[in-house]
This record gives structure tokens, C-alpha cells and sequence, in this order.
């Protein structure tokens, strides 16, 4: 199948998929007696459209459409292209995810048949509450919420257990979502520092306790390590860090933005208090979406209820859980979430084959001579920070696009997701992509560098 037959044929199918929607609208429209004759025209007419670009699609002709949903245009990038965004990667919707969002996009779609207690994680239809009890065994962790997005859970831990001045150790690779959380609880923040290789020890973290001790005279309230770093997506060693924590009395949290949904995760093995994940990041959820996980000791403090009473009214909502503002995803993000579950679960199982690949990716792209990985190696994720500083930024700098030349080099072989007119230092994320896509896009790497040039082992 040729290029622009393929394109015309993804166009065509979001113009059938908008025009089911017009038909859908038509029904919302209606009395449940039944269609007036304006709307039996109107399904008409959108039938015959739809049968006009059903037929465009099996010949693969027809007029190209703009498709566009007032200002916004349609979103074709994941059919269209390879897609190595370092962040989007492990977050794109399965079938089922879409469908649920088709179904669920109303605001307060999941509140349909909420009873008392009136709480989101007690809504059995459809099954919210089954969802996060599957959630804590699938972390083996005790008890877990959703939250709109990793930040959030770590938000609410902070919140939770901090006092204002109080320290919490985190990576020198730590995201900014991390010190955002420890700020607006007032706490401070204080940096473990990296090895050689830039990883974080457990040694270091122990040492950078008791700086903080010395400092203060106090213990840090928290310890907040990633087990994947966003910045390089190295491997951190959260089990002996797990463990020096706990020696000293002070609780830690595990960020699993980048595993939890992609790679087994076991908090109790870990030696976690707080697990945090992120649906939109790993889950092949909606954003934003994501969980926090804990433990029968700290779920009566960071899944605390409300205790205040109004002074006029009297009024109380005792089962509203402060730090979850009473309810979080009560909608399409939740049931994307729901949605993709069964098969998140399911590719976690597969994490070496991803790991294999990536790795594969990466010997390739290591054939351009002057290009190196910058994250450990050889890689232990899917995640890599690569320089190409003595490889594909010596064209650029001759180059009259400068360092858009790689983008457009890439995208006219269906390529995207790198950071755009970057040659020097940039990330890439070959996750859930097929060993066929994996293979074109290492042949792509080493075409371009042949085009222009660049040696090539």
C-alpha cells in the first residue's frame, strides 16, 4: 500500500468516525418515544455520507477532508507515524481505552449510579471500587486511589506528613513535580548527590540523612527516590535506598512514573510506603490520571477524612478524603484507566522483550560514528538520552534547516517524537513500538547518516 493511499485512508477514518458521532448526536437529541421526521432525515443523511466515506476508505481515493473540530485538528500522529516522544510513548490509549472514552467523555460520566457513601472508590457500576482494590494487589501494596497524575500523589503525601520546615531527601535527578509537592507543603528540599554513573546509592543517601540530621538536628520526614529517573531513565537502586531509609525510622516513596504499568512492580518486596504512579505516563490512560499506593500504617493519614464542621449549617461530609478533594477522576481519564487495565497488566509480563528492543534500537543508532547513549548502558528501559553531538550535529551545523534537517529527515520516513531541531543532546522511548517499527526506524538512523555523509560501521 502506498504512502498516500494509507494517509488518505487514516483521514478517511476519522471522517467516519466524526460522522458517527454527528449520528450519535441526532439520538441524544431525541425522545425516548422515538425520531421525529427532521431527525429521521437527518440519520439519513448522515448514512449516506458515511456509506460515501466507507466506500473512499475500501478503494483507499476519494477527497482528502480537514476533518477539523472547530480550531482543533485531528490528532494522526500515532497512526501516521513511528512515534519515539520520550514521554508519550507507554501512555497511548489501547483500543478498548478509546472506546471507553467514546463512551464515557461526559464530565460526570462514571457518577451515573453513585449511591451513598457518595465517593468515587465506592462506586461498584461500573466497577470503580473493584478497580482500586485491582490496583493495590497489582502494586502489592494495601491500599490505593487514583489521582489526577503522579503529581497529585505526591502532593498528597507531602501534605499529608510534612510539617512546615521539614526536610525531604530526594534525587539529584528528581522531576520538578517532586519539589513542587515538597514546597506547597512547606517543606525543603535536600539533594542526594550521584556517583560516576550517575546513579544514587544507598550510601548516599544515607550520608545525605545525616547531613540533614547534623543540620537540623532532626531526621528528614520523607525519603522521595524514582526508580527510573525522567532525565537519563537510569536505574536507581530503590531497595537498598528502601531499606537505609527504614533503618532510620523515615518513611519513603517510591515514584514509579516510568514502571508502574509498563514493569513489575511490588511495593511490599520494595520496602515502599507510598507508591506513586502515573496513568498518562505508563498506563495507557487519559491525562491527566494516575495512583497512590500505601499501606494499612500510613492510609489513615494520607487517605484522612474530613472532620470539619460548618459553623452555620453544622453541616459534615466525614467521608470525603481531604487530600483527594472528596472524589478525583470522575470520568474518561478513570475509565481509559479501567479500560487499558487487563492489558497493562498483561505487558508487564513482557518488559525484557521491550527492554530487548530498545537495546537493539540503540546498537543500531551506536553504528553512526560520534553518536553515544548518555543513560547506563547497556540500556535497562526504553527511555535513553542520547548525544549526537559528533554525528548528526556536524550536518546541522552546515545545514540551512540547521538542526530541523533530522526532523525532516525522519519524518519523510514516517518518523517523529524526537525533540524538534535537536542534534545534540536528546531522548527517545521506543516502548510498545513492533520489532518492524523498531527495525525501520534503526534503518532510518543509519540512512540518514549514510545521505550526509556520516561514517557508519
Amino acid at each position: 500500500m502506498s504512502k498516500s493511499r494509507r494517509d488518505l485512508q487514516i483521514h478517511k477514518t476519522y471522517e467516519a468516525l466524526f460522522a458517527l458521532e454527528d449520528l450519535r448526536e441526532v439520538f441524544r437529541q431525541s425522545l425516548p418515544t422515538g425520531l421525529d421526521k427532521e431527525q429521521e432525515n437527518s440519520i439519513s443523511e448522515t448514512l449516506a455520507r458515511l456509506k460515501g466515506i466507507i466506500g473512499d476508505l475500501e478503494r483507499g481515493e476519494g477527497r482528502l477532508n480537514e476533518n477539523k473540530i472547530g480550531r482543533l485538528e485531528p490528532r494522526t500522529r500515532e497512526e501516521e507515524f513511528i512515534n519515539i516522544h520520550p514521554i508519550q510513548a507507554a501512555g497511548r490509549l489501547t483500543p478498548e481505552a478509546r472506546k471507553a472514552m467514546i463512551s464515557y467523555g461526559d464530565g460526570y460520566s462514571a457518577c451515573d449510579f453513585c449511591r451513598k457513601p457518595f465517593r468515587l472508590d465506592k462506586i461498584s457500576r461500573p466497577p470503580i471500587e473493584e478497580f482500586h482494590q485491582e490496583l493495590a494487589r497489582f502494586v502489592n501494596m494495601d491500599e490505593a486511589r487514583v489521582v489526577p497524575g503522579a503529581r497529585r500523589g505526591f502532593q498528597a503525601v507531602t501534605q499529608s506528613i510534612l510539617k512546615s520546615g521539614d526536610s525531604v531527601i530526594v534525587s539529584s535527578l528528581a522531576h520538578y513535580t517532586e519539589f513542587l509537592a515538597v514546597e506547597v507543603a512547606g517543606g525543603v528540599v535536600k539533594e542526594v548527590d550521584l556517583d560516576e554513573n550517575n546513579l544514587i546509592t544507598a550510601e548516599a543517601t544515607a550520608q545525605k540523612i545525616e547531613e540533614v540530621r547534623e543540620e537540623t538536628g532532626t531526621l528528614p520526614a520523607l525519603v522521595m527516590i524514582d526508580h527510573f529517573d525522567y532525565q537519563f531513565a537510569n536505574e536507581h537502586d530503590v531497595y537498598e535506598i528502601a531499606r537505609v531509609a527504614h533503618e532510620y525510622g523515615v518513611p519513603i516513596l517510591y515514584n514509579g512514573a516510568y514502571t508502574v504499568g509498563i514493569k513489575p512492580v511490588d511495593g511490599k518486596k520494595i520496602g515502599a510506603d507510598f507508591i506513586v504512579g502515573s496513568g498518562h505516563k505508563s498506563m495507557a490512560s487519559a491525562a491527566p490520571s494516575g495512583l497512590l499506593a500505601t499501606t494499612d500504617e500510613w492510609a489513615p493519614i494520607v487517605f484522612k477524612t474530613t472532620q470539619m464542621t460548618g459553623d452555620l449549617t453544622k453541616r459534615r461530609f466525614g467521608i470525603k478524603e481531604v487530600q483527594n478533594m472528596g472524589c478525583t477522576l470522575m470520568g474518561a481519564t478513570l475509565l481509559s484507566m479501567m479500560a487499558s487495565f487487563p492489558r497493562v497488566k498483561e505487558r508487564t509480563g513482557q518488559w525484557e522483550e521491550e527492554v530487548r528492543k530498545s537495546n537493539y534500537l540503540l546498537e543500531q543508532f551506536l553504528r553512526v560514528e560520534g553518536s553515544r547513549v548518555q543513560s547506563e548502558w547497556p540500556r535497562k528501559h526504553t527511555l535513553s538520552k542520547v548525544d549526537t553531538s559528533d554525528s548528526f550535529d556536524l550536518v546541522a551545523k552546515k545545514h540551512k534547516r540547521r538542526g530541523f534537517f533530522f526532523s525532516d529527515e525522519l519524518k519523510e520516513r514516517g518518523i517523529v517524537g524526537e525533540f524538534a531541531g535537536a542534534t545534540r543532546t536528546w531522548k527517545l522511548n521506543s516502548y510498545g513500538l513492533t520489532w518492524d517499527q523498531i527495525r525501520h526506524t534503526a534503518e532510518s538512523f543509519l540512512d540518514i547518516a549514510a545521505k550526509y555523509g556520516l561514517n557508519v560501521a
